[in-house]
């Protein structure tokens, strides 16, 4: 398919916006989110071009999302990288993996994966968050065999053990050394994402429409869904 020259530019300049802020809304960019929405030629080039760099173009509601994928790790993040911003100094594997269960345990309690929206609830309290990181770890490692953890490849037991391993502090601490300061980094990290919005002064979690459209429309498929499920060891119809 042959393009003129104006498509091509636009094309590039959008592409060139979605790298600089991850995203592109109607309201911040009419001309540029109407040339994507209404001229086809102008949305492959884009799409063509997000394929290239290893991501994605996808469009929720009246906002255009450049979402790179699980292994870019140029405009994502790699594991060592998350590793450092997420985990104390010396952190091992199995505190990456425990930040990484914050996060889905996080996700699953805010959506439910049910009905025309997956979300469940409006906000959460952090001290609800980390009793909730810590039954589910607990139950975790008291109900899933030796057999299942190493087929899943995460073991509920040493992520328990790491947890545990982190002081608890009800002054406020913010050392990734305690279990309120690694929840802490993990909550600031969303939130500099752009996925959620943490109140500290209230200890109150709430999503963002970015977070909230991008489950609806993307990870909670039922398949992601239950997938999700399975990493938690939370059953079906719990």
């Amino acid at each position: 398919m042959a393009y003129e020259s104006e498509e091509i530019r636009t094309g590039q300049e959008i592409f060139y916006y979605l790298l600089e802020h991850h995203e592109l809304r109607e309201e911040d960019e009419q001309r540029l989110y109407r040339a994507y929405t209404q001229e086809e030629g102008v949305q492959n080039l884009v799409k063509s071009q997000g394929e290239i760099a290893g991501s994605v173009i996808e469009r929720y509601g009246n906002v255009i999302y450049l979402i790179p994928k699980e292994e870019n790790n140029f405009l994502g993040f790699s594991k060592a990288q998350l590793k450092s911003t997420l985990c104390r100094s010396n952190g091992t594997d199995k505190d990456y993996y425990l930040s990484q269960f914050v996060i889905l345990t996080l996700l699953v309690e805010f959506f439910d994966g049910q009905g025309s929206s997956s979300k469940a609830r409006e906000y959460m309290r952090v001290g609800d968050l980390q009793n909730c990181i810590s039954r589910r770890l607990k139950e975790g490692a008291e109900n899933v065999s030796e057999e299942e953890e190493d087929t899943a490849g995460i073991s509920f037991k040493t992520m328990l053990e790491a947890f545990e391993a982190l002081k608890s502090d009800d002054k406020g601490s913010r050392a990734r050394t305690t279990k309120e300061g690694f929840i802490y980094n993990i909550l600031i990290f969303l939130q500099k994402q752009g996925l959620i919005e943490y109140v500290e002064q209230d200890e109150m979690i709430k999503t963002t429409k970015k977070l909230d459209n991008f489950m609806d429309w993307n990870l909670l498929n039922q398949n992601n869904y239950q997938r999700v499920l399975r990493v938690l060891g939370v059953e079906e119809n719990e």
